[in-house]
């Protein structure tokens, strides 16, 4: 791995974390672009009925003229004895989608809807339809942005980072004219570099923009939280991209509050990429750490906290042993979320009480047995089913 040190700025630029919607470097997205989850407004047509000038005229209220009172609406009656009773019917669909690869990370096509079997809290599920998800994507890059808070070599630490900041721009070279795209970067707290946006350019100026980190906080619960919150507001799945050692120094929220937030969420697939297992070796074969065994545990808690943001969503969790594996873990992710498979059922409990509902999903060939996945050379490959843990139930408030 080569260093440049004309670049040790850049060097640290890597690709660390963040959330979309704060205000600060915003940069603006161009004036034909409609944000996801906006709304354009309906704008009338140019000439009324009967080709009228488009004017609508209100006419003058009359105050003695009273607004006729509206009929009451006929109370729907228990038999006799009985309170009166309202009827709600529930039309809740859960959408759940699911990664099938093999042990090399390659997406298995051809599947059909009875190949799938869901299972919520144990009971069996009816699929209503399943589908191949190959639409644009609505993505998070939220990467932390920070220098190391303990005693390493900080030049050997930002060539590391360099790589890893080459890798995101490949995933930003990666992204389609349809897709949509924000990078937020955290320290102590999340920064939007770059706003929601089509322009891929925008995207690449952004990470070209990140220089040298200013602190050491790593404040992952907080940004992360921060990303969940702003895209509840947003339409269709939504992914986050999660680069990052891990580590949270001193968050507002703690790990149980954030792990309960991810499990709320309903649309969003987190992708984790650590970079605390990579680092934690380099420098403790070389006694950065000088025996100390705090910083492996401080590491190995922060790679457990990376797996479980992206096992609770369906999404995978990457811990590369070497930064030449980044280019091809960032070629995964683009492949994984272009092929998905949208699996659809109305759930046998219809309570819509806010609970969370456990989740499972197994495949089943046509007659009922294990589905068998095989090459082109008729050899049997294994193969994993990749989906959300869980979800949380929609709470109606009566």
């Amino acid at each position: 791995m080569s260093y440049f040190p004309g670049l040790i700025g850049k060097i640290f630029i890597v690709i660390l974390l963040t959330s979309f919607g704060l205000a600060q470097n915003t940069a603006p997205a161009p004036a034909d672009q409609k944000k996801p989850g906006s709304q354009q407004p309906e704008v009338p047509a140019a000439g009324g009925p009967q080709g009228d000038t488009g004017t609508i005229a209100i006419p003058k209220k009359n105050p003695d003229e009273q607004p006729p009172k509206p009929e009451p609406k006929p109370k729907i009656k228990n038999p006799a004895g009985l309170e009166d009773y309202s009827i709600h019917v529930s039309t809740q669909l859960v959408t759940v989608p699911i990664s099938v690869v093999t042990k090399d990370g390659q997406f298995i096509p051809g599947l059909k809807a009875d190949n799938f079997k869901v299972f919520e809290d144990g009971k069996e599920q009816k699929v209503q339809k399943m589908e191949l998800a190959d639409a644009p994507i609505t993505a998070v890059m939220l990467l932390e942005f920070s220098y190391p808070n303990f005693r390493v070599n900080q030049q050997i630490y930002g060539a590391f980072m360099y790589d890893m900041f080459n890798a995101a721009y490949g995933f930003a070279q990666s992204l389609k004219k349809e897709d949509w795209v924000a990078v937020v970067s955290y320290d102590m707290k999340p920064t939007m570099v770059v706003d929601f946006t089509q322009d891929k350019r925008q995207v690449l100026a952004g990470l070209n923009s990140m220089q040298i980190p200013l602190r050491s906080d790593s404040n992952v619960f907080d940004a992360l939280y921060d990303t969940l919150d702003r895209l509840e507001g947003v339409e269709g799945h939504k992914y986050i991209l999660l680069v990052g050692s891990g580590i949270d120094t001193f968050s507002k929220l703690t790990l149980d509050k954030i792990l309960a937030k991810v499990k709320s969420t309903r649309d969003v697939t987190i992708y984790t990429i650590s970079t605390g297992w990579a680092a934690r070796e380099y420098f403790d074969s070389r006694g950065a750490f000088n025996g100390d065994p705090t910083i492996n545990l401080t590491y190995l808690q922060a790679d457990n906290q990376m797996r479980a943001f992206a096992s609770l969503t369906g999404g995978r969790y990457f811990q590369p042993r070497f930064t030449s594996e980044i280019p091809g873990i960032m070629a995964d992710i683009a492949q994984t979320v272009r092929n998905q498979y949208m699996v659809y059922y109305r759930p046998t409990n219809p309570a819509q009480d806010g609970s969370y509902r456990k989740l499972k999903v197994e495949l089943q060939a046509p007659d009922g047995g294990p589905l068998t996945v095989q090459n082109e050379k008729g050899k049997k490959l294994k193969y994993q089913v990749i989906y959300r843990e869980g979800y949380r139930a929609r709470q109606v408030v009566e």
